[in-house]
């Protein structure tokens, strides 16, 4: 029996021994990534060899690590898997014996472990049942013990692992597959799993596991380093958190960050983020080639009966016929299912030939070959500036292929053309939005910007400025500042330098300049004051750009996320958009005249004013369902009169709060009707809301709790604060403060007040109550909720409805944003 040298310093073969070593390895400042996880693996393997020696074993055992610690790398929290591997000849009480001699003491220091006690042949049978055991045993390891038998062991684990690769590798695809549909792209994650998600060290692993079939190889460029960077990130977590855990939380990340010497949380989610688009682009390189190998193995049987049929005649002597190689576009053909460059391109001698590639992947659904990507980032010509016309062109059919641009897009990216391409790009890149309604980075947004416009360009007349607006619209966002302010020279120099003239040029400016201007109008004034439309007018200046804006606003929401639009949103941006055409067609803005009372608010008027309390009437508005067929939230109009008294405001949103409707606009209005002691006055409140979850709520019951509000009999800021007690939210960054301001709006029939807060159940609530406090009329209210921010504009007038002065408006700015704070 050869057996591993099981020497070993006596201060370190006890626990104290082990925990106080450990504990200074881990507390070494000087010492961290790699060289730290291979000596807390050696230090490992040492106090277990002492262990396995002084428990006496028997001949033909060994202890073996699996898994990451049969790497060698240990993180400061990882889990010790070990197998205790035996021949069989041994009695089974004394390998049960030494099994409790090791696992005991690994529990009583708190450290988790996976351990199991098996022969090699139940380890073969356990690999074969259970795909993830396989995987393990790959990296099996000799810590103590029979060295011959660990090597026996690995060397039939492998056997198996690349004779049955055919039919484990798709399982493990599968597998990957789920994992990814489960726990999300790493690269895109505010909070990422970084072993689970997709691209992050479970993905790392697999493709350790791939090249050990012999089947197919990962592009190994960057791969190792990508890897080191994940674990030296979940390193970093283990030591700030002090658990075992891979999620990166936000409120870990500063410490995280400061762990590895990083400047701030975002630079430490760029690199993970970087890291993490390395591996998934090696992913998906290497399943295609495993795809493809595995396609051609089960292809040849068929093809050999078929030429040599049942005499043999016909053979081709051991010749390959020639694979199919179908042109596409000059200098590019399609051959196996990818596109590769012609045998005749010469890429030195042709610049626009990596977009010209590009475009003829994403147009025809087919991927860049590997190979052709890196032969033209290593030999392709730059492009001259500005670029010459097909080059422009090429990348608008890019840009307009829809789906199939993203794949394209990430492999140019992945050898660094984009950025060669288009400078502008590197500020952009794995740069991560901390705003819960953003699904993607800065760069993976821009470009599922461009595959939603693809699908509107019938709806304006210059699709190609609207692709490139939509490319670059959010380019700014790697400058400090406002990123539209930052993005309109960003993207006049962009046009410039790809060759559009001077007026499409100041176009694309424009339009990048103001691409949040419609929704954010359309959501947060009241379309009803002319003043609100000239401005729009004035700053987009043309129909033209105005028909852009519009295609690019739906396609940037719908980029962004659920949360993001919907067909109240559209209906509102719609409204807009004709209102400004029609004053760039030289119809005048005029001032609206008073809308007379419908029948149905004076009704509802004429009940409250009879019986001294609220009337309502509740209208469902049903809205269709969005492009991915997921349901929205019922629409509701909502008409409360009352007669006029303090408090209606925040009252009636206190009550919607309770009923857990979601208001999205509010118009107040007073209705002056005769009664026999003269005129009375009636407040009618026209409401648009929405169900959070649930079915809506009987009107019944909404009077019920707003008599009972008005009456003093509910106490709605304390069934609220109850409410929220009952239902804590989860830890996480702290909002920041609300920020109040007096909006520029030019308004001759109100003054427009801004409110950006965190959205909360019954924050109109206390909006109106600060309102009302301040002894204000509101004459709308329009909301705005976007993730966890919600931004509530207020037209508000004095009593008399009059304009508030210049010092007015800012004294109840100061005191509102005090008020909610």
């Amino acid at each position: 029996m050869t057996s591993v040298d099981t020497s070993t310093r006596p201060e370190d073969s006890g626990p104290s021994g082990y925990a106080a070593a450990r504990l200074r390895l881990l507390t070494e400042k000087a010492q961290s990534g790699p060289p730290r996880r291979a000596a807390l693996a050696r230090l490992t393997d040492d106090w277990l060899t002492g262990l396995f020696t002084a428990a006496g074993p028997p001949r033909g055992v060994a202890l073996v690590a699996v898994g990451g610690y049969g790497r060698g790398e240990l993180s400061p929290r990882s889990d010790l898997d070990l197998v205790l591997l035996h021949d069989g000849s041994a009695d089974a009480g004394a390998v049960a014996t030494l099994a409790d001699r090791i696992w005991y003491p690994v529990w009583d220091l708190g450290l988790a472990l996976d351990h199991s006690v098996r022969t090699p042949a139940e380890a073969l049978k356990t690999a074969g049942d259970d795909l993830k055991v396989h995987l393990g045993l790959l990296d099996a390891r000799p810590v103590a013990g029979d060295l011959g038998l660990v090597a026996g062991l690995r060397t039939a684990v492998l056997a198996d692992w690349r004779n049955h690769a055919p039919e484990r590798l798709p399982e493990l695809d599968a597998l990957c597959r789920e994992r990814a549909e489960r726990m999300g792209e790493l690269q895109f994650l505010l909070e990422p799993d970084l072993k689970e998600a997709r691209g992050g060290l479970r993905d790392a692993q697999v493709l350790r596991a791939v090249a050990a079939s012999w089947l197919a190889d990962a592009p190994r460029e960057g791969l190792d380093g990508a890897r080191r960077r994940l674990l030296d990130a979940r390193d970093a977590l283990h030591l700030a958190t002090g658990r075992a855990t891979d999620r990166l939380a936000l409120q870990e990340q500063d410490a995280v960050a400061d762990e590895l010497g990083l400047l701030d949380a975002d630079t430490l989610l760029r690199e993970v983020y970087e890291a993490a688009r390395t591996i998934s682009y090696a992913g998906d390189v290497t399943w295609r080639e495993v795809n493809r190998v595995l396609k051609a193995r089960s292809a040849r049987p068929r093809l050999r009966a078929l030429l040599g049929g049942r005499s043999g005649a016909g053979r081709t002597g051991g010749v390959k016929p020639p694979i199919a190689r179908t042109p596409l576009a000059e200098g590019v053909v399609e051959m196996d299912g990818e596109v590769v460059l012609a045998l005749s391109a010469r890429p030195d001698r042709d610049p626009v030939l990596p977009l010209r590639a590009a475009a003829a992947a994403a147009q025809s659904g087919l991927p860049l070959s590997l190979h052709a990507v890196r032969r033209l980032a290593a030999d392709a010509a730059p492009l001259p500036v500005p670029w010459p016309a097909e080059a422009r062109e090429e990348l608008v059919t890019l840009l307009g292929a829809g789906e199939s641009t993203v794949p394209v897009w990430e492999a140019l990216e992945a050898e660094g053309l984009i950025s060669r391409l288009l400078p502008d790009w590197e500020r952009v890149r794995c740069r991560p939005q901390r705003n819960p309604v953003h699904t993607w980075t800065v760069d993976r947004h821009l470009v599922e910007t461009a595959v939603r416009a693809s699908s509107l360009t019938r709806r304006v007349g210059r699709p190609d400025l609207l692709l490139v607006a939509a490319l670059l619209h959010d380019i700014g966002k790697g400058w400090p500042g406002d990123h539209s302010v930052a993005g309109e020279t960003i993207a006049r120099d962009v046009a410039a330098r790809i060759g559009f003239d001077r007026a499409d040029a100041a176009v694309l400016a424009t339009v990048v300049r103001h691409h949040l201007l419609l929704v954010e109008t359309a959501t947060r004034r009241d379309l009803d004051d002319p003043a609100t439309v000239r401005s729009v007018a004035a700053a987009v200046g043309t129909q033209g750009a105005l028909e852009l804006l519009h295609a690019l606003t739906e396609a940037d929401a719908l980029a962004t996320g659920p949360a993001a639009w919907s067909t109240w949103r559209a209906s509102l941006v719609d409204d807009l958009v004709t209102r400004v055409g029609a004053v760039l067609a030289g119809e005048p803005a005029t001032e609206p005249e008073p809308a007379a009372p419908s029948a149905e608010q004076e009704r509802l008027a004429i009940e409250a004013l009879r019986t001294g309390e609220p009337a309502l009437a509740l209208h469902t508005q049903p809205e269709d369902a969005p492009e991915d067929g997921a349901p929205e939230p019922v629409g509701v109009e909502l008409l409360v009169a009352l007669p006029d008294q303090p408090g209606v405001l925040p009252t009636v949103a206190g009550v919607l709060a309770l009923h857990r409707l979601t208001v999205r606009a509010a118009d107040l209005r007073a209705i002056e009707l005769p009664t026999e002691l003269g005129p009375g006055v009636v407040l009618v409140l026209n409401w648009r809301v929405a169900a959070a979850y649930g079915s809506l709520p009987q009107a019944v019951r909404l009077r019920a709790d707003l008599v009972r509000a008005l009456d003093g009999g509910l106490d709605i800021p304390a069934r609220l604060a109850e409410r929220d007690a009952a239902h804590p939210r989860r830890r996480g960054v702290p909002a920041p403060p609300p920020r109040v301001t007096v909006a520029a709006a030019g308004s001759r029939l109100a003054t427009v007040i801004e409110v950006r807060a965190q959205d909360a159940p019954g924050l109109l609530h206390r909006i109106g109550r600060a309102l009302e406090g301040a002894e204000v009329r509101v004459r709308s209210a329009h909301v705005s909720t976007l993730g966890a921010n919600a931004v509530d504009t207020l037209y508000v007038t004095r009593p008399d409805g009059s304009l508030l002065t210049d010092g007015e408006a800012a004294d109840l700015a100061k005191a509102l944003e005090g008020a909610l704070r």
